[in-house]
């Protein structure tokens, strides 16, 4: 059954929505879809205006909202907080009482930590709804497309499919949570047996465990965590191999680029050896940008497992889905 009570909802994490609730975005994506393939035009949002706040630059996420939007017939503004007052010390409050006025919706970017309480202290003022573009402990509209992708490949009923979410070897900078506290909370509330596979220093903050917990009890489907990625990968119908920082051992910087230095060739990348345990059709996903031959090789990247522009492209007609359910 649909959920027609989405107008104005707001959407800054998966679990403030109920599976009735995404399933009714997803089966709009899926219709959505269509009518992109058969080039039918659906205005459903015509003079509407979506606000989307940066605080840092995106490929997938901002071209997906933008695109998005123009092919509902709306028109999206491009905000950062340099070009805006909040660097010169606008707090939230003000900024959302003021937009709320002007447009329709407002979707934020804010990985730094403290982007999910400033979502919050929007949504308390707003009028409009607030869509997380990304924040330091979730990233919903991502992991809602790769659900998406997912039962694009395998059909909608996933009870008894392996979900497999795994650290990987990426250098260079603190990389977040988000995308792995994501999945471990959404797929296996949709019938999907979820393994997290890290080192010991990268465990996800207490919290989201708990919860990712809950959510595999109450589906009834398993939820365990290793410390060998090829062990994880072992009979997995999905690897999602992605990066994140050590943060809930270390929030000093230089210490945690040490910690993920010490795990360079020590087989935290995704090759062809952990598709070689996998299954006969298993996928690889990533949420891009993947350090190709650091992460994962180009053999899987580039090969048949690899469903990462199927997974990119779906986050238009997912997002697509949400804005139409819920402007104003």
């Amino acid at each position: 059954m649909a959920s027609t009570q989405l107008k104005l909802k707001h959407f800054l994490c998966e679990q403030d929505w109920t599976n009735e609730e995404l399933e009714t975005v997803m089966d709009l994506a899926a219709e959505l879809k269509r009518q992109v393939g058969l080039e039918i035009p659906h205005e459903i949002c015509k003079n509407k205006t979506l606000f989307m706040l940066f605080f840092e630059e995106s490929t997938r996420t901002r071209n997906a909202f933008e695109c998005g939007i123009t092919q509902l017939g709306g028109h999206a503004n491009y905000l950062t907080p340099k070009a805006t007052q909040i660097d010169h010390g606008e707090g939230p409050k003000d900024t959302v009482e003021v937009l709320s006025r002007y447009g329709h919706a407002i979707g934020i970017r804010n990985t730094l930590v403290g982007g999910y309480k400033y979502m919050k202290a929007m949504v308390q003022h707003a009028k409009i709804p607030v869509y997380n573009m990304q924040c330091d402990i979730y990233h919903p509209t991502q992991s809602l497309a790769d659900l998406f992708t997912i039962r694009e490949k395998f059909g909608k009923d996933l009870r008894g499919r392996k979900f497999v979410i795994s650290w990987t070897y990426g250098p260079g900078y603190i990389r977040p949570l988000s995308m792995a506290q994501s999945l471990v909370t959404l797929m296996p509330r949709f019938g999907m047996d979820v393994t997290l596979a890290h080192p010991p220093e990268f465990t996800l903050m207490p919290e989201i465990m708990k919860q990712a917990e809950e959510n595999a009890r109450d589906a009834g489907v398993k939820f365990e965590v290793v410390h060998n990625m090829e062990e994880a990968c072992k009979d997995a119908d999905i690897i999602y191999a992605k990066s994140w920082g050590p943060i809930m051992h270390t929030e000093d910087e230089k210490e945690g680029l040490a910690i993920i230095d010490r795990y360079k060739d020590k087989g935290w990348v995704c090759d062809m050896k952990k598709f070689e345990v996998a299954k006969p059709k298993a996928i690889y996903m990533h949420c891009m940008p993947a350090d190709r031959g650091i992460e994962v090789t180009d053999e899987v990247i580039d090969g048949p497992m690899s469903v990462i522009y199927d997974e990119a492209e779906n986050r238009l007609h997912v997002q697509k889905a949400l804005m139409a359910l819920t402007m104003r």
